[in-house]
């Protein structure tokens, strides 16, 4: 029988992201935003390409970048109705951290593989701050897939995109439990 590691379990089974709009300073500090980070690159990555890479976004390039979204979604016609949602989510933001995927050209791993590493990257940051005491939420939003948006203001090259957007701080208060999966839906057993 392989040892269990119950806590490690126990906090799987009861994880909850924390909505971004909820968390506030204070934010984890380069130290500690270092070990939640190096936690979150002890992912799965078939062939060791390390295909994605961290922007960490701190307040002011946060406010940066809740200055730009105006412009953009002026020029790609986005509903006004719909913009300030997508200014709050970095101008109310303390810190926030960018997963790039950003793959490597290989013969042997298929992109996709490299797309899934920077995904499972994104869960294990979210997994890590929370393990870690802190609020976290993985958000995305029209400006994380505009090429515009993300090479002007982020640095992303052609081949680059966004897998996520980590926000990480304090919890101002719980969310309550949210329905899960009826299990009995997603499974099919087989067995020969």
């Amino acid at each position: 029988m392989p040892d269990r590691n119950q806590a490690a379990l126990d906090f799987l089974l009861t994880r909850r992201s924390r909505p971004a709009k909820t968390l506030r300073a204070p934010v984890p500090d380069r130290a500690e935003l270092e070990v939640i980070l190096t936690a979150a690159a002890r992912t799965p990555d078939h062939g060791k390409l390390e295909p994605w890479r961290f922007i960490v976004l701190e307040k002011q390039a946060l406010t940066r970048l809740a200055q730009a979204i105006p412009t953009r979604a002026e020029a790609l016609k986005i509903d006004p109705e719909t913009r300030p949602k997508a200014v709050s989510q970095y101008a109310d933001a303390d810190l926030a951290v960018v997963v790039v995927d950003s793959p490597v050209a290989s013969a042997k791993i298929p992109a996709i593989e490299q797309t899934y590493s920077a995904g499972a990257v994104c869960l294990s940051l979210l997994n890590a701050a929370l393990a870690a005491g802190w609020g976290a939420n993985w958000l995305s939003g029209w400006a994380s897939h505009d090429r515009t948006f993300v090479e002007d203001n982020l640095g992303l090259a052609a081949h680059e995109r966004i897998a996520g957007l980590i926000h990480i701080g304090t919890e101002t208060h719980a969310p309550p439990e949210r329905p899960r999966p009826d299990l009995a839906q997603k499974i099919t057993w087989v067995a020969e």
